[in-house]
């Protein structure tokens, strides 16, 4: 991705953001745009997002943020500048699951550990050393 795409990507990501914010929609969550896929030409634009809740509530959101993409991208090119307005497509980051995930593991390693350090004998209890 060159870097005219990548400066582009992340004023989107940046504006988009701000007019979620905006957006009336009750079946719209708590949503964070994590990261914008942006198309060499710039024509189409896929934005990621985090929405906090279960999967119900995931599909809900993403369902009024397509259903409000036209209004999006209208509020965005009026604040880009560009020539051409991308097309924009709403996508979940599974990134978060994932890494939801690794830190739900780093705890129960955590736990683990001290666990296993309160059961281990302290020198000077009766037992020697090694």
């Amino acid at each position: 991705m060159g870097f005219r795409v990548q400066r582009m990507a992340e004023e989107i990501r940046e504006e988009v953001s701000r007019i979620i914010g905006r957006l009336k929609d009750p079946r719209i969550g708590f949503v964070t745009v994590t990261r914008v896929d942006l198309a060499a030409d710039l024509g189409h634009a896929r934005i990621f997002v985090g929405v906090i809740g279960d999967a119900a509530e995931r599909q809900k959101t993403l369902k009024a943020l397509e259903h409000s993409a036209g209004f999006v991208r209208r509020e965005l090119g009026k604040h880009l500048r560009a020539r051409v307005t991308p097309i924009v497509h709403f996508s979940y980051d599974k990134g978060l699951d994932a890494s939801d995930r690794v830190a739900a593991l780093l705890d129960e390693v955590k736990q683990a550990d001290a666990k296993a350090a309160d059961a281990e004998p302290e020198p000077g209890d009766g037992e020697e050393p090694r």
